[in-house]
């Protein structure tokens, strides 16, 4: 299965998780979707949206620089953690 297929499948059941992982797991696996799926973060940071935007903006751009394959393969990495972590629990 290519990387990209896998990609979309660790996306869409990462919606299927029984219990939200903590803040910091959830910032890196929207850092590590936005440098998948957009590359590098472009702009300034945001004026809007409070401090939760600000922690989104500053965790994709802690990833700049990274493949889009290291993020691909990152986030599937992640999910997979989250479900066999949770299943042990």
């Amino acid at each position: 299965m290519s990387l990209e297929r896998k990609f979309e499948r660790a996306a869409k059941k990462v919606w299927r998780l029984k219990a939200k992982p903590d803040d910091d797991t959830l910032l890196e696996l929207y850092a590590l979707y936005k440098q998948a799926t957009e590359g590098d973060v472009e702009g300034r940071r945001p004026l809007r949206g409070g401090m939760k935007a600000m922690a989104k903006w500053r965790a994709w751009k802690g990833l700049r620089g990274m493949p889009i394959d290291d993020a691909m393969s990152g986030y599937c990495d992640m999910v997979i953690t989250l479900f066999t972590s949770r299943a042990a629990a």
